[in-house]
């Protein structure tokens, strides 16, 4: 799995719930497989709750009732002749070996693998499933229970997993997220010093608050966001610096 033409196994990791792993694992997904035409599929590993796969059933809901969604998503698979990406549940236990077997039974070639793992170390098999991935991406806020939770995670990621030697990491990023753009904390300097100067690292892009980050796509909706079927409108992605965000995704992915 280690040749650049392979698919890579992707992860948006933390130890705290609420700063958006599962909503960007299906952002990124959405973007790369409808809008960027890359092959995609999605491992829902966050036992028991697979919000993932209960996500798309109520996508598949929606998109019926939804006359606008329905059209669009009819244009959509017209023009891109590719099925929905599949996701696909399954333990953190054995996760990442699930996903080879699965990439060798399949006649098409995926690009990407992204996993939605459990908020947890404590998580049987979480490290394991943590050392398959080739880059993992970590949300942060400007909270002091966030960054104590989020850097003692990512320095066990580096310190211990990366050192040893015996994994497919390649690079753990940290990220800014849900930041408000009407206030300038100091809180944000001051903790990307911090990150710096414990040798981690702290991408570019910080993606701004917003509530579409909690909502998926409504009854009367004509744009649609958080989806497993739809890539997210273009116009929302630029306003909370998504679009930037996976342009430097791609720069370190491919570097």
């Amino acid at each position: 799995m280690e040749s650049e033409n392979k698919t890579k196994f992707i992860a948006f990791s933390s130890q705290k719930g609420g700063v958006g792993k599962s909503t960007f694992t299906v952002l990124v997904a959405s973007e790369l497989h409808y809008r960027q035409g890359y092959n995609v599929a999605v491992f829902d590993a966050d036992f028991p709750q697979y919000s993932l796969v209960k996500m798309k059933n109520r996508d598949l809901g929606m998109v019926m009732e939804n006359e606008f969604l329905k059209k669009a998503a009819f244009r959509q698979f017209t023009s891109i002749n590719r099925k929905a990406y599949p996701i696909i549940e399954h333990k953190a236990e054995g996760v990442v070996q699930a996903a080879i077997e699965f990439l060798e039974s399949s006649d098409l070639r995926f690009d990407f693998i992204f996993f939605d793992l459990p908020g947890t170390v404590n998580t049987p098999g979480i490290l394991k499933a943590l050392a398959g991935m080739h880059h993992i991406f970590t949300p942060i806020t400007a909270d002091r229970v966030v960054m104590e939770s989020s850097l003692v995670f990512t320095q066990l990621m580096n310190d211990v997993i990366m050192k040893k030697g015996s994994t497919s990491i390649k690079s753990i990023n940290l990220f800014w997220n849900q930041v408000d753009g009407r206030e300038r904390s100091p809180l944000y300097e001051l903790y990307s010093k911090l990150i710096g100067e414990l040798g981690l690292t702290i991408m570019r892009t910080q993606v701004m608050n917003s509530t579409r980050f909690r909502k998926e796509s409504e009854a009367a909706a004509k744009t649609v966001f958080r989806s497993t079927l739809l890539p997210a409108d273009e116009r929302l992605m630029k306003a909370c610096r998504m679009d930037q965000f996976i342009a430097e995704f791609f720069e370190i992915i491919n570097s």
